[in-house]
């Protein structure tokens, strides 16, 4: 529901009207929330958006996965990553000229297979080496789309501090 809703357009409504119990709630009553000017233009999420909110956050937890040899999550996170980018693909074919696709395909596509092969054989090293090739080829995508300073790397630590990475069997 929340990924169609992206693609609609409905994210600013989304954040615009908190949930029940919350300050912002509880201090402001809803008739304080406008609606949108009749005949507006629904919100469209850039690719910078898309990125940000839907692979920049599985490759992370990709890597964190990884290297904690939670492959079952790994696996789980490749299939987001993959599910995502199509999804991409679809609601932007196009970023300034360039087929979205092609360019995911051809930065991308070996880079997840090799992650894939890696997942599948629960290799610790070859999943690093893969993930390396998978990082770069994020950072070739951006070189392409003329965004070399949209550099990405592996996690430090994690930015999901809710969430464990350990292998739960």
């Amino acid at each position: 529901m929340i990924k169609r809703c992206v693609f609609r357009g409905c994210l600013a409504l989304l954040v615009a009207v908190p949930p029940a119990g919350s300050a912002l709630a509880q201090s402001a009553p809803m008739a304080a929330v406008s609606a949108a000017p009749a005949g507006a233009a629904p919100y469209a999420m850039t690719l910078g958006d898309m990125m940000d909110t839907l692979i920049q956050p599985r490759h992370a937890k990709l890597g964190l996965a990884g290297k904690a040899q939670n492959w079952a999550l790994a696996q789980y996170a490749m299939v987001e990553i993959r599910q995502s980018f199509a999804g991409i693909v679809k609601a932007q074919p196009k970023f300034r000229g360039l087929p979205v696709g092609e360019l995911v395909t051809a930065a991308l596509g070996q880079p997840m297979d090799a992650v894939d092969a890696a997942i599948k054989a629960q290799d610790p090293q070859k999943f690093a080496a893969a993930y390396a090739q998978l990082t770069a080829g994020c950072n070739a995508c951006h070189s392409a789309a003329d965004h070399p300073y949209v550099v990405i790397k592996a996690p430090d630590v994690s930015e999901f501090p809710n969430q464990d990475f350990n292998p739960h069997r």
